[in-house]
């Protein structure tokens, strides 16, 4: 199992099109993904879920994913929010 602490960078937040984006990469691997903040826990590849956590710029959440391809997906998806850095 792999846990990360990530800062949301994007300055419009983890809104519909970056989660959209998220959704379809976190599908991609057979390892469970989850999003976790200080209060609720949702599955990384629920475009509703992770909407329902109103992560805005500089908001800060738990990666935690756990599986065969975890390395990876951990990876790509920590990559991604960069990418939206940008």
């Amino acid at each position: 199992m792999i846990t990360r602490e990530i800062t949301i960078r994007n300055s419009s937040g983890l809104h519909a099109r970056p989660a959209s984006l998220w959704v379809q990469m976190a599908s991609r691997y057979k390892s469970s993904i989850k999003i976790k903040t200080d209060s609720t826990e949702v599955e990384g590849k629920s475009i509703l879920g992770i909407l329902s956590l109103g992560l805005t710029a500089g908001s800060k959440f738990q990666l935690i994913v756990d599986g065969e391809d975890e390395v990876e997906a951990a990876d790509s998806l920590e990559a991604l929010l960069v990418q939206l850095e940008e």
